[in-house]
């Protein structure tokens, strides 16, 4: 197996998911839409990464790194690698109050379906650009 097989599996499983957020959407889970869309964009950019030659970290935004190697990335536009960024980070700092909660924060209560329909759209631009990115 190399890293390109590994980036195509990444995308094939965010690709997978992406169906899944459409059921939870529907079904008004909008902290779990969040949650999957965090897992899906990370998949998406460690899947970009590895496609490039570079070994993603084992945590969960590593967003920044497109932008550190961003000359591994041409044709694609800085702007749509800052993009990919800046969705990674904010959909990471929601990863555990969407799943876990807290004891003043209950998932299920606090995400709207306007916050989920933003997760939606966002994994789907960052799995167009993986797409892209990933032969």
């Amino acid at each position: 197996m190399t890293s390109e097989d590994l980036a195509r599996s990444y995308l094939s499983k965010a690709e997978k998911r992406l169906k899944v957020l459409a059921l939870l959407l529907k079904e008004e889970d909008y902290s779990d839409v969040i949650r999957e869309a965090q897992e899906l964009v990370e998949l998406c950019v460690k899947g970009m990464l590895r496609a490039v030659g570079i070994e993603p970290p084992k945590f969960h935004d590593v967003g920044f790194l497109l932008l550190e190697h961003k000359e591994r990335f041409r044709p694609i536009k800085l702007k749509d690698l800052r993009k990919a960024a800046r969705i990674s980070k904010r959909l990471r700092k929601e990863r555990e109050f969407a799943f876990y909660g807290d004891i003043d924060f209950i998932p299920t209560e606090e995400y709207s379906k306007k916050d989920a329909v933003q997760a939606v759209e966002e994994a789907k631009w960052v799995v167009k650009l993986a797409q892209n990115i990933i032969k």
